[in-house]
C-alpha cells in the first residue's frame, strides 16, 4: 500500500510539474508573438522629417515609392530612406583661366535642392551622395568653360551677370535631367592678377576723367551761350532806348530837373542861359 501511495504521490507531481511547464511555455508563446507584433508593427511606422521625402526599398531594391515628410504606415519589410529637398548651397573656390589665358579666382556659390519627384530615380542611380558624385563636377567644369570664353576684364566689369547667367543655363541644362533642380548662381568675388587689376582700374579712371570733363566743358560752353545771349539782350535794349531819344526829350528833362532842384531848400547857384545847350547851370550846390 505504501507503494502505491508513493507512486500516486510521483505521478501527481510529475502532472504539477508538466502543467507548470506548459504554462510557462504558454506565456513564453504569448511573450515572444507580442514582441513581434511590437516589431512588426514599430517597423511598419515610417517618420520622414519636415523638408525632406523617404525613399522606400524591399531588400535592397528601389521600390519606387516616395514618402512626402510626415509619419507613414508602410511595408514592415521595407526601409526608408531619407533624402533632403530643402535647398542647399556649393560653395566653389577655382583658379579659372580667361580667354586670353589670363589665370585668376573665381568664387561662386550654386543654389539646388532635389526634384521631390526623382528622388527614387537619384537614390537609385546615383545615390545619396549626389551632391558630390554630380553636383560639385558639373559645376566645376561648367564654370571653367564659361569663363574660358569670355574676357577677363569683362568678368571684372560689367559682364559677371552675363557669365552667371551662362553657368545657370548650362548647369541647369546637365542636373535638370539627372533630377537636381538649379535654383541660381551667384559670383560672389573675382580676383585677378594684380597687374590687369590695375591696368583695367586705371582705363576706367581716365574714362571717367573724360567723362568729367566733357560734363565742364559743355558746361562752359552753356554758361558762354548764355552770356552771349545776355549780350545780346542788353545791347538791343540799348539801340531801343537811344532811338527813342531826342535833343528836344534831353532838354526837356534838364529842365524839369532845374525846377526841381531850384524848388529844393539846398544852397546852390543858378546861370541861366547856358551857351552850349540852352540848359541852366547849377554851381556850387550844397546840402
Amino acid at each position: 500500500m505504501v507503494v502505491f501511495r508513493q507512486s500516486d504521490d510521483a505521478e501527481g507531481v510529475h502532472r504539477y510539474v508538466s502543467g507548470i511547464r506548459g504554462m510557462a511555455a504558454r506565456k513564453l508563446r504569448v511573450v515572444v508573438v507580442s514582441a513581434v507584433a511590437l516589431i512588426l508593427i514599430y517597423a511598419s511606422i515610417a517618420y520622414v522629417p519636415a523638408g525632406h521625402v523617404g525613399v522606400l526599398t524591399l531588400f535592397g531594391r528601389v521600390t519606387g515609392d516616395v514618402l512626402p515628410e510626415g509619419t507613414h504606415v508602410v511595408n514592415p519589410f521595407k526601409v526608408n530612406n531619407t533624402m533632403s529637398i530643402r535647398t542647399q548651397e556649393l560653395k566653389e573656390t577655382a583658379s579659372v583661366p580667361s580667354d586670353e589665358g589670363l589665370v585668376m579666382t573665381l568664387d561662386t556659390s550654386l543654389l539646388f535642392r532635389l526634384n521631390p519627384a526623382s528622388a527614387a530615380q537619384v537614390y537609385q542611380k546615383i545615390g545619396p551622395n549626389y551632391v558630390e558624385v554630380i553636383v560639385e563636377p558639373n559645376m566645376r567644369s561648367a564654370i571653367r568653360s564659361v569663363t574660358a570664353a569670355h574676357s577677363a576684364s569683362a568678368l571684372y566689369t560689367g559682364g559677371r551677370e552675363e557669365v552667371a547667367q551662362k553657368i545657370y543655363d548650362e548647369l541647369a541644362n546637365q542636373l535638370g535631367s539627372r533630377g537636381i533642380e538649379v535654383q541660381s548662381v551667384l559670383l560672389r568675388d573675382i580676383q585677378l592678377p594684380q597687374m590687369l587689376k590695375s591696368s583695367i582700374e586705371a582705363k576706367q579712371q581716365a574714362e571717367q576723367d573724360a567723362l568729367r570733363m566733357a560734363f565742364v566743358l559743355q558746361k562752359e560752353k552753356q554758361e558762354a551761350d548764355r552770356k552771349r545771349i545776355e549780350a545780346q539782350g542788353i545791347r538791343d535794349f540799348q539801340q531801343t532806348v537811344t532811338q527813342g531819344i531826342s535833343q528836344q526829350l534831353l532838354e526837356w528833362k534838364g529842365i524839369e530837373a532845374t525846377e526841381k532842384l531850384a524848388d529844393s531848400n539846398n544852397a546852390k547857384v543858378v546861370i541861366v542861359g547856358n551857351a552850349k545847350n540852352g540848359l541852366p547851370l547849377i554851381l556850387g550846390g550844397t546840402q
